[in-house]
């Protein structure tokens, strides 16, 4: 039986197909680049047109043969997404993105009762990033009269499956889940103020879903797939890089840049402490996901591309060469504003110590190792929460196109161990082995500055004993 594997990205979709063994299979890749409309802080995606793009990769590996062995069907799916729908389903606007920035909180409301609890709770603070403040600020602008609202994820999917309730994991994402109880949370709900039937379902644990009939007409191949729980992308990259467990922490650059480590907690039970500093969301029912989030990261080299006319390519990488791992000029990255719980916004970049010798190179560089200086900071409170000093694997799509980049996080993060997931769909590939109940498969992971290669081990369980907690929630 092969894998389907969607990872339904803020710059692309992606189809990947793999093997039993989550292994991908030869040519079996179908992408389309989606453009995020950005401006004044706005950052949305049309959901007709990003649903045409999913589409579009599925006729790409349905022609090309690589459906006929799927069985079953994965999705990785970025986290924060709004998107406000009418009676019959239409989109009342575009999709909210985690880049957008101009969502405030409504006047004259105080916000929870108690914030501490509410971040343990949830996970989340009260803050533009989540749905408690993203869903008022969308009706005080006056998107029409929403009869539900739902996140991307289960936009596309629910257009083409029978039924697409949302995942723990993506619902984790909205800042409006109970992390131990795995329901709604009242108080974050009365905050976003949503009513009954206004939020998706959520999906069992064990939820599987199937093509809408004229779908599976058209991709036969598929008419017997089972669609599994979609897992966030961050969780998704967690599991692409090997990083399952709480010694080792994964360090992803694609569009955007985060660090992160898993932690077993099955659901019904008591979580771990959370730092203040630090959001948490679900992988699955039986595993927590804790980390920050940083709003540049790949995108640094798109803006540099068009703005500073940056070399590309072997050039480009020749001119690193020449600038020591972590230096560059002196630079705030935060060009798009803060992740939460940071409250600055976009626009808040910053370059020093410029000269007329300045070049495009030496400016990016900064920039990079600034994203850099930012993790390895925050790296320290992620620590915090487990015994001792983590184990570092880096990966992401921006990781992939620049070895300076990763000798720079080598330097920056030492004196720990850090590797490198050469794979640049770790995305898809992490869906895949949460569809298997496999987050431990072992992957490939390079030493930074040396060329050998190792398996990483597999200490974590495909599903966590539900004794492991040591006491239950009162």
């Amino acid at each position: 039986m092969d894998i389907l594997a969607l990872d339904l990205g803020t710059s692309s979709v992606r189809g990947l197909v793999l093997d039993a063994d989550a292994v991908p299979r030869p040519g079996a890749l179908a992408r389309r680049r989606v453009r995020m409309q950005l401006g004044d802080g706005g950052a949305t995606l049309d959901g007709a047109g990003y649903l045409a793009h999913l589409v579009e990769c599925l006729d790409e590996l349905a022609a090309g043969g690589h459906l006929r062995d799927v069985g079953r069907v994965a999705t990785s799916g970025q986290w924060h997404s709004v998107l406000p729908l009418g009676r019959a389903g239409e989109p009342l606007g575009p999709v909210l993105t985690w880049l957008d920035t101009r969502p405030e909180p409504p006047a004259g409301v105080a916000g929870p009762a108690d914030a501490a609890a509410y971040h343990q709770r949830t996970g989340t603070w009260w803050h533009r990033a989540y749905w408690s403040v993203r869903l008022p600020w969308l009706r005080e602008r006056g998107v029409g009269r929403p009869a539900r609202f739902v996140g991307l994820v289960e936009y596309a999917l629910g257009a083409l499956l029978e039924e697409a309730p949302m995942s723990v994991s993506q619902a984790s994402g909205t800042g409006l889940l109970d992390l131990s109880a795995l329901t709604w949370d009242a108080e974050a709900c009365a905050l976003a103020g949503a009513g009954p039937g206004e939020l998706p379902e959520l999906a069992p644990e064990e939820w599987r879903g199937r093509l809408r009939p004229e779908h599976a007409r058209r991709w036969p191949q598929l008419a017997d797939a089972a669609w599994t729980a979609p897992v966030g992308d961050g969780a998704a990259s967690n599991i692409g890089q090997g990083c399952v467990d709480p010694g080792r922490a994964a360090v992803t650059v694609g569009t955007s840049a985060a660090v992160r480590l898993v932690q077993p907690a099955p659901a019904g039970w008591g979580l771990p402490p959370l730092p203040d500093g630090l959001w948490r969301y679900r992988v699955d029912h039986d595993h927590v996901l804790t980390g920050t989030a940083y709003s540049s990261g790949g995108n640094l080299f798109a803006w540099a591309r068009r703005e500073l006319r940056l070399p590309q390519g072997a050039e480009l990488d020749a001119a690193l060469a020449r600038i020591a791992p972590g230096g560059g000029v002196a630079a705030d990255p935060r060009l798009g504003g803060d992740r939460a719980p940071g409250r600055a916004p976009a626009g808040s970049g910053t370059l020093g110590g410029l000269s007329f010798g300045t070049d495009a190179v030496e400016i990016v560089a900064g920039l990079m190792s600034g994203v850099c200086r930012l993790i390895a900071a925050d790296l320290v409170e992620l620590e915090s929460t487990v015994d001792g000093p983590v184990e570092v694997v880096l990966g992401g799509g921006a990781m992939a196109a620049s070895a300076w980049w990763r000798e720079s996080f080598a330097a920056s993060l030492a004196p720990r161990r850090v590797r490198y997931q050469p794979d640049p769909e770790i995305g898809a590939a992490g869906a895949a082995r949460a569809a298997l109940g496999r987050l431990d498969v072992p992957v490939r992971l390079v030493d930074i500055g040396r060329t050998d290669e190792v398996a990483s081990p597999t200490p974590s369980a495909p599903r966590a004993p539900r004794a492991l907690p040591e006491r239950p929630l009162s």
